[in-house]
């Protein structure tokens, strides 16, 4: 077993015995996301700790978007409650890249594929993504690398 995935566990026991509400029902979501993740496909499999960053980080996404969604419908209680779901699930995600940090791998993959204008995008997103891996969401990533390769 990966072991974020027990670091979960250990996790889960401890905020049932804290009782804290918020932590243990983001962990035990985790935890079933995990779980599905799986047992999805042909054949059941135990996920690495890189998958389970990929897992969390899918979460994490859906409450950020959750937050935002309700945020705007103007229910700032359930809101609210998906931005601390989120905070949690920070706590077991990589650092974020800054966009400094951004910006000079974006630039070393520019130098390394040697591509020029918009359309090698593609190539270049290749190449980059595998460095982010879960540093820095997807969207800010293709950001980057769009005014990176608009300036060239």
């Amino acid at each position: 077993m990966s072991a974020l995935k027990d670091k979960l566990k250990a996790d889960l026991t401890a905020s049932m015995k804290s009782k804290d509400e918020v932590r243990l029902r983001t962990v035990r979501m985790a935890l079933a996301a995990v779980n599905v993740e799986e047992v999805a496909g042909k054949t059941a499999r135990e996920l690495s700790d890189d998958e389970v960053i990929k897992v969390l980080t899918r979460e994490a996404k859906k409450r950020r978007e959750a937050a935002e969604a309700f945020g705007n419908a103007g229910r700032a209680e359930q809101a609210q409650a998906e931005l601390d779901e989120h905070a949690v699930l920070e706590e077991y995600l990589p650092a974020q890249l800054s966009d400094e940090e951004l910006a000079e791998l974006v630039e070393a993959a520019l130098a390394e594929t040697g591509a020029v204008g918009p359309q090698a995008m593609g190539q270049v997103m290749k190449v980059v993504n595998p460095k982010v891996a879960g540093r820095a969401e997807g969207g800010r990533v293709a950001a980057v690398v769009r005014a990176k390769l608009a300036t060239k």
